[in-house]
């Protein structure tokens, strides 16, 4: 099966191939799974036409998502793909969010399966899930400060993170420079840290909830799959 991976930024791929790659190394079913993943530019607006071409400029996942999935719909209705959605929450609901996304995979591509992934509040919750991971990308990692993180809240996770990983007055120069020069330490961060990630000790409500759907959905496509090479 095709799978199509649509994520924020390219700080998600290293994360989500890791985490990807090994849920598909458990399964049993032995099908052969093709993954993509197209990171983009931040997350974007939804148009408010969802039928509108989008502009150049318009480079956010959010921004293009429905042209893809109406290409999706269009260009391989009868091909069964699973088209995976994940982005932070921000400052948003995640149920708000969700329920939103599912309104456009139904309308805009509804012959294909789906799983959506919503990081609370950003993915870097999901890297701060699992220390034994963080502590062997980064030994000199701070303990006593991830300690204090309480998981999947909204308290500025990836400054969290930095303290974690670079100690505070490295911490409080990123947090001043701001962007585009934090987009490059989360690109490192989730290279280094993502290679000794372990779901199952992962303490992310969030990440937790997306792997079941992934992997139920999942199950669900191959046995559609079987059914019809045997009908």
């Amino acid at each position: 099966m095709r799978i199509e991976v649509l994520c924020e930024d390219k700080s998600s791929v290293p994360v989500l191939r890791e985490l990807l790659a090994a849920e598909l190394d458990q399964r049993p079913s032995g099908q052969d799974h093709r993954i993509y993943y197209h990171p983009h530019r931040g997350l974007g607006f939804l148009p408010a036409d969802l039928q509108a071409r989008p502009l150049a400029s318009q480079t956010g996942l959010y921004d293009l998502l429905p042209a893809k999935l109406r290409a999706y719909q269009s260009l391989a209705p009868d091909l069964k793909m699973l088209i995976v959605v994940v982005h932070d929450s921000d400052d948003k609901n995640p149920d708000t969010c969700y329920q939103q996304l599912e309104y456009l995979f139904r309308r805009l591509s509804p012959d294909h399966y789906f799983v959506i992934g919503i990081a609370v509040e950003e993915l870097e919750s999901w890297l701060m899930g699992d220390f034994v991971a963080i502590q062997q990308a980064y030994p000199q990692a701070d303990r006593e400060r991830w300690s204090r993180y309480q998981q999947d809240s909204i308290c500025g996770t990836w400054e969290q993170l930095a303290f974690v990983l670079e100690g505070r007055k490295k911490a409080q120069q990123l947090i001043r420079l701001g962007y585009p020069a934090v987009g490059i330490y989360k690109s490192e961060w989730a290279q280094r840290i993502a290679p000794f990630m372990d779901a199952q000790r992962n303490r992310s409500p969030s990440l937790q909830l997306f792997l079941k759907r992934f992997n139920a959905i999942l199950s669900r496509a191959e046995g559609d799959s079987r059914r019809a090479s045997q009908g």
